[in-house]
């Protein structure tokens, strides 16, 4: 005979699992938001790089660059961290894949291998591919958006730039790189005063879910937690 706590039996055999909902804990380790902090590694690395091919610095300046650019690497590395720690995997795949194009932009400049030119063009022409992939999915969040909707272009130019070795284009990937700066810094600015302030200072945009995580109530925060990575059994 079933106690009333025991499993029902289903056909074939089989027994429901239990609901486990009422039993299970869930604990979330609240953390200050990142994405500042990769907003203005941006900014930085982008007005090196930018004056740079601009020609505000002199020729034989490229380990200067690599050096001045390689703290990027390390800043946006730990904000990806960050943010995986924070359940955002679009801002913490966009900024540890900044973090790697920063990397081996600064070892390139660094080392200056043979052929590391048309390297760096095929990983500007890859990145720009991922930026615009990841421009599909995240017009929710509106200042993450406009970042890489300034970094498909900038890192467009770049690669026909290094790949076609053309000067005027070198010029234009440095203004865009300013430009990439400034949409950056303004992005960092505008969440950090909404962060300290725990209100929207400047406009961001958000939208749907984004809008929703930022608004809504707690309830709104745990819907669906059950299928968020790290509380399924599997990714």
């Amino acid at each position: 005979m079933d106690t009333p706590d025991s499993p029902s039996p289903a056909p074939g055999g089989r027994h429901h699992e239990p609901d486990l909902r009422g039993m299970t804990r869930i604990n979330l380790r609240p953390i200050a938001s990142p994405m500042p902090l990769g907003f203005y590694a941006v900014a930085i690395a982008s007005v090196i790089v930018g004056c740079f091919q601009l020609g505000v610095f002199e020729e034989n300046a490229d380990r200067a660059v690599a050096f001045a650019v390689l703290p990027a690497f390390v800043l946006q590395l730990l904000v990806g961290v960050l943010a995986f720690g924070a359940r955002d995997v679009l801002a913490a795949t966009l900024m540890a894949c900044f973090s790697g194009t920063w990397l081996a932009t600064s070892l390139v400049l660094a080392l200056d291998p043979p052929g590391g030119t048309a390297v760096l063009g095929v990983l500007n022409l890859a990145f720009t591919v991922f930026a615009a992939l990841m421009a599909s999915v995240a017009r929710a969040k509106r200042a993450l958006w406009l970042v890489l909707c300034v970094a498909v272009p900038r890192f467009a130019v770049a690669a026909a730039s290094h790949l076609s070795g053309v000067a005027w284009l070198g010029t234009l990937s440095g203004v865009l790189a300013l430009v990439l700066a400034a949409a950056a810094l303004y992005a960092a600015f505008a969440l950090m005063l909404e962060d300290m302030r725990g209100e929207q200072v400047l406009p961001i945009g958000r939208s749907g879910p984004a809008h929703h995580a930022v608004e809504g109530d707690l309830s709104v925060q745990l819907r669906n937690l059950e299928r968020a990575a790290g509380v399924r059994r599997t990714l």
